[in-house]
């Protein structure tokens, strides 16, 4: 509400417009006059007024007509209009209540009724202008926090995918194919778990994290890690300390890929029968992004030439993962695997070489729709 509050009196007749200025002269307000409906809108739109005095019975536009046109529109709605009437029927006035009456003033006017009414309307008007700004302000300090909290967690977000793609790169040092390997096993890892109807909070999450599935390879020394030739039992048990080593890293890590990434380097070698390492869960005790990656993973790892064995064909690779079917892969990650077939194959031609690095690779994805390959 205005400092001095703005009154609108709409009266056909100038002796009422008259008496009514003068009778609120003497408490210090600003009183403009208009002589029918289409001038009360103008005037209206013009002065913006704090309360309304409105005639009930004008030509061309009535008091009724007024009221309604004020109270269904945003602008005006809330301001208060006190009808002056010369009716007393009870029916006159539910039909202005109808219409949005806030109060009534029967004619003659008394001069002490009026402004009392005046400025008890004034107070609820100068309420409804606080509440109003008030909300304005609550909404635009809600957008400013909700804006504050997506940047922060815009810049979380890439900064923990930095330190997912530069640990993941550090891999790469380790061994010269694991970075094109893990381009193909997180979107594979991805594809599978779109084709399961995972959200794509979650699938996102998973392409995001897989590529630290190996991460613990870090703590295994080259000796094994590179070794030409099978692994002996000794060395063998050495080598499954990977998936601890990696869980070591992640550990008590704040950021949800990270966790998750930690849940992935754990249980990536689990198998549904239960004879996966490192702890033998089995089934459905095993983590879902477990089984996802480890289909995954298998596929790539039969696909790939290693310093132990060449790469098998496309359809070897695609028989051994169907064998383990109910076995080593969970049946319903293995069927959504089949069902994805063409996306694989896609992906596996995409990232046949180590074209780009993990680093660039990943964080082209920060930007993008989601698109798996």
């Amino acid at each position: 509400m205005s400092e001095i509050p703005k009154i609108l009196v709409v009266d056909d007749e100038d002796r009422n417009l008259r008496l009514i200025d003068a009778m609120l002269k003497t408490l210090d307000y600003k009183v403009t006059l208009a002589r029918n409906g289409k001038e009360a809108f103008e005037k209206i739109e013009s002065i913006h007024p704090d309360l309304i005095l409105l005639d009930v019975m004008m030509p061309v536009i009535d008091g009724y007509e007024v009221l309604r046109r004020l109270k269904g529109d945003n602008e005006t709605r809330i301001i208060p209009v006190v009808m002056i009437t010369a009716l007393n029927e009870v029916e006159d006035r539910v039909k202005a209540i109808e219409a949005g009456a806030d109060d009534f003033l029967s004619k003659p006017i008394n001069r002490i009724e009026l402004q009392a009414r005046v400025k008890s309307l004034l107070k609820v008007k100068y309420y409804n202008d606080h509440m109003l700004n008030y909300q304005k302000k609550l909404e635009m300090e809600v957008e400013r926090r909700t804006k504050q909290m997506q940047e922060a967690f815009k810049e979380t977000k890439e900064a923990t995918l930095d330190t997912i793609q530069r640990l993941s790169k550090a891999a790469e040092y380790r061994d010269e194919d694991t970075g094109a390997h893990i381009l193909r096993m997180s979107n594979y890892s991805a594809t599978i778990a779109s084709k399961m109807g995972l959200d794509k909070e979650d699938v996102e999450a998973i392409l995001y994290a897989s590529p630290m599935h190996d991460i613990g390879k870090i703590g295994i020394p080259d000796r094994i890690l590179l070794k030409p030739g099978k692994l002996d039992l000794h060395e063998w048990e050495i080598m499954k300390e990977h998936t601890l080593i990696g869980g070591g890293i992640l550990e008590g890590a704040n950021s949800d890929f990270l966790k998750l990434a930690r849940v992935i380097a754990l249980n990536h070698h689990e198998e549904w029968s239960g004879e996966g390492y490192p702890k033998g869960l089995k089934g459905e005790r095993i983590p879902l992004p477990g089984r996802i990656t480890a289909i995954a993973d298998v596929f790539d790892a039969l696909t790939s030439k290693r310093p132990y064995k060449e790469a098998f064909s496309v359809e070897k690779s695609f028989k051994i993962i169907l064998e383990g079917r109910g076995r080593r892969f969970d049946p319903h990650v293995t069927d959504a695997f089949f069902a994805s077939k063409d996306e694989i194959l896609f992906i596996k031609e995409k990232y046949k070489d180590k074209q780009e690095s993990l680093f660039i690779q990943l964080s082209n994805k920060i930007s993008s729709d989601n698109t798996l390959t």
